[in-house]
């Protein structure tokens, strides 16, 4: 081994130190066997930081679900039809909430997640206070609460419900947005802010303990919106959406992102948005979550979002699926339906296939 070359730098540091040591009075030396100063206290034991409101999603018997998109707009396109008040009435009307149930159970599902709605303004429950606030007549809010109407189907099948609602204004209603004082892009937006989260607490309030997670879509600038000190921001946010019980579970969705990570500690669960599962990585889990937020993965089993025949083998979902869950993750995979809410054979093999490899054990 090479002798260390000391620099000119540290030379000078070393001669200073060693003068300044000798001007000391002896007395600053403890003697052999003397009392010496007491060492500092070791810091307190620490415990990770953990959120619970997850948890159960961990749990063999709810750890994998399901997710449609009920959209207005998508329905009219895929089916050829002209959207109206009317027409969304008769088929949120139409939704066969027990057949629903019953696919998700015979499949082993353990949560079901359903929009809301998204840009077009279509709404698939009652809000009053959105309507007062947009002032829109007739209402574009469905007559029938197809949330409130799942819980009971799904709780018998001890089916866990989630959710999913956009967390801007819906951008092709002008007259929402107009009402709503929204801008799409990088704004404070504090006005629609406050506005919007009074309408998620109304549908909270309105579900209770019934819902059990959210999962909010397009928070793509949580800088500008969501992370200030003061309200609103991400906290009031949460709170919005918790208005009717404490307890749920939710998520902050900032797009694709193929590190499965939280963006807030207001996020119990990853969104985990992944268009492409085969590019999803996981870094720093422990006990299946990353920085105390549950691991979770949303992805689509058709061509897209709500849409198209399976684009992978079921030996290719089971795959992505245990990639998670060998880590104590969840999965949600979204796939198309029917006008009354049917999801067609080829996704009901895939998702039967899932419910023999990840069986529940409850």
């Amino acid at each position: 081994m090479s002798p260390k070359k000391v620099s000119r730098r540290d030379l000078m540091i070393g001669t200073a130190s060693a003068i300044a040591v000798s001007a000391l009075p002896l007395r600053a030396f403890p003697s052999v066997g003397g009392a010496q100063t007491p060492a500092p206290p070791a810091p307190p034991s620490q415990q990770p930081y953990i959120d619970n409101r997850a948890s159960w999603m961990q749990d063999p018997r709810y750890c994998w679900g399901v997710m449609t998109h009920y959209l207005s707009d998508w329905q009219a396109r895929t089916h050829n039809l002209e959207m109206t008040v009317d027409v969304w009435n008769k088929l949120v009307d139409g939704f066969d909430v027990e057949g629903m149930a019953r696919r998700l159970e015979s499949v082993g599902a353990g949560h079901y997640q359903l929009s809301l709605g998204q840009n077009s303004g279509y709404y698939l429950s009652p809000n009053p206070v959105y309507d007062k606030i947009t002032g829109i007549q007739p209402s574009k809010c469905s007559h029938r609460d197809l949330i409130a109407d799942l819980y009971e189907p799904l709780h018998k099948r001890d089916i866990k419900l989630m959710a999913y609602l956009p967390s801007g204004a819906p951008g092709k209603d002008k007259a929402a947005v107009a009402a709503l004082e929204w801008l799409n892009g990088p704004y404070r937006n504090k006005n629609f802010q406050l506005k919007w989260q009074q309408v998620i607490a109304e549908w909270s309030r309105r579900w209770g303990n019934n819902v059990v997670g959210w999962w909010f879509d397009g928070c793509y600038y949580p800088n500008s919106m969501y992370r200030s000190a003061d309200a609103p921001n991400f906290g009031s946010f949460a709170a919005a959406a918790r208005a009717g019980n404490p307890d749920s579970s939710i998520a902050f969705n900032p797009s694709v992102i193929y590190r499965l990570m939280s963006m807030t500690p207001s996020d119990d669960y990853t969104a985990g948005e992944i268009d492409k599962p085969d590019l999803m990585t996981m870094r720093r889990v422990v006990d299946g979550r990353t920085d105390g937020t549950q691991i979770h993965m949303l992805s689509f089993l058709g061509e897209t979002w709500g849409m198209g025949a399976p684009r992978f083998t079921t030996d290719q979902v089971i795959a992505y699926t245990k990639k998670v869950r060998d880590v104590g993750g969840s999965v949600t995979w979204d796939v198309p339906v029917e006008l009354d809410g049917t999801i067609t054979q080829p996704f009901l093999d895939q998702l039967a296939a899932l419910g023999k490899a990840f069986p529940k054990k409850g």
